[in-house]
């Protein structure tokens, strides 16, 4: 092999390197390494690719599997096993489209509990995200090609009122309430709380809470304290923001929100 790298070799430009954050209005996107993230669950679906092998992934208290690449879907319990390696973590809000569109990147993909296992390779595109100094500057254009090339295989879509209330919900700086929402698109807002539900997987409230929760993250993500991310996404304090990034991601904020790429 002399001093030639093996397939999936850790790249030097890789090391030393603080988690990367990117989010815009409707996607969020995290790669770094991480542990063990306790079971929990997201208001958007979620793929995950390990960057440079598998990781272990266990779904609504199920048995662990070994996967490479995987989708679960919003409102799942899942659970991480990462070993501190780096792993690609990508979540798709409904105002863009929904977890049809990212389905195609899993290869191989088998479905267990409501999630899609895949054995196939990451994408090298995420890795070199990983690896580069400047990732932070060219991360939406990378993560666009990713998108149009998996929605382009991708069958399903979602109602465009459940779009269009999504997409209010994560331009705004204070999501809308119920009722406004559910005028703007012409229905009741107990028929939008069921419409809602059916289409994205989790209730309404949960969604807002995410959405508050992104709101935060992309706070800290630009250089602000904790702090004052919280108040800024409507926490009461920071204890009150941790606590829920725990509930909403299974870990610390600090295993992912130190060090962050600016």
């Amino acid at each position: 092999m002399g001093t030639r790298a093996r397939l999936y070799e850790r790249a030097a430009t890789g090391q030393g390197l603080g988690p990367l954050w990117f989010l815009d209005a409707g996607r969020t996107f995290f790669a770094g390494p991480l542990i063990y993230n306790a079971p929990h669950q997201h208001g958007a679906p979620v793929f995950l690719a390990g960057l440079y092998g598998p990781f272990g992934l266990r779904v609504q208290g199920g048995s662990w599997q070994a996967c490479r690449t995987a989708l679960v879907p919003a409102g799942v319990v899942h659970e991480l096993d990462v070993g501190g390696e780096p792993i690609a973590v990508f979540y798709l809000e409904p105002s863009i489209d929904g977890a049809h569109a990212l389905a195609p990147l899993v290869a191989n993909a088998r479905e267990e509990q409501g999630a899609l296992f895949g054995g196939g390779g990451g994408l090298p595109l995420l890795r070199e995200l990983w690896e580069a100094p400047d990732a932070a500057g060219w991360a939406g254009e990378a993560l666009t090609d990713v998108v149009d090339v998996s929605r382009r295989r991708a069958r399903a879509v979602l109602d465009p009122r459940i779009q269009r209330v999504a997409a209010a919900m994560t331009d705004a700086e204070r999501v809308p309430e119920l009722a406004a929402l559910a005028r703007e698109v012409g229905l009741s807002p107990s028929r939008l709380q069921h419409l809602f539900t059916d289409e994205m997987g989790v209730p309404f409230r949960r969604y807002r809470a995410w959405c508050r929760m992104r709101r935060a993250i992309g706070e800290i993500a630009v250089g602000s304290s904790f702090t004052t991310a919280a108040h800024a996404a409507g926490f009461a304090d920071q204890a009150h923001f941790t606590h829920d990034f725990r509930r909403t991601f299974g870990a610390a904020p600090s295993q992912s929100l130190r060090g962050v790429r600016l």
